[in-house]
């Protein structure tokens, strides 16, 4: 809810620029431009780490949006959740600095998609995440990527995920839901 007022502006502007342009291609980039503000603040009078992350879903948003998967998956009744993400910082946003948040589909392994976003200002990134997604059924239950590769076609262009994305999203992943994961700390 920290976003909610910029995540329905997003929305509003995405099925906008949807209707304007043509959909946007699945191994493109989408761009947002965004202001850091005083919310987005924290004691050291940057930008706070924990809302890059809140960001970067209006970068999902938009990009979800404009390439037309969005409807594919309400129609289908399937939605997406971040099951991991890794960022890195670089520099800090300031309190009032415009910048970018470019979103891309960076491949998929056999469950999961992943995108990359990036902050950006002036060309030049800020911060980037990696983000492993998967798809799930409101009635229950996963969507196979086979099945998702089916209902909206397997995106061409895409590149290769570099291996360590496959190496850090094997090594962070914890125990599946039906699966014990006891929190012992060794």
């Amino acid at each position: 809810m920290n976003v909610i007022w910029r995540t329905l502006l997003v929305i509003l502007r995405a099925r906008r620029r949807l209707r304007r342009e043509k959909t946007l291609d699945v191994s493109s980039v989408g761009r947002i431009r965004l202001t850091t503000l005083p919310t987005d603040i924290d004691i050291l009078r940057h930008m706070n780490n924990g809302r890059y992350l809140s960001l970067f879903d209006l970068g999902r948003w938009d990009l979800l949006i404009r390439t037309g998967l969005l409807d594919a998956m309400t129609e289908r009744g399937w939605y997406a959740v971040v099951s991991s993400e890794t960022v890195t910082f670089r520099k800090s946003l300031q309190l009032w600095q415009r910048f970018d948040v470019e979103s891309r589909f960076v491949g998929h392994d056999d469950k999961a998609v992943f995108l990359e976003h990036r902050a950006v200002v002036d060309g030049e990134i800020y911060a980037r995440v990696i983000v492993r997604s998967r798809m799930l059924r409101r009635t229950g239950g996963t969507v196979s990527n086979g099945e998702l590769f089916a209902a909206v076609g397997r995106p061409e262009g895409v590149p290769e995920i570099d291996p360590w994305v496959h190496d850090w999203a094997a090594a962070s992943a914890l125990p599946p839901v039906r699966t014990p994961a006891p929190s012992v700390w060794s």
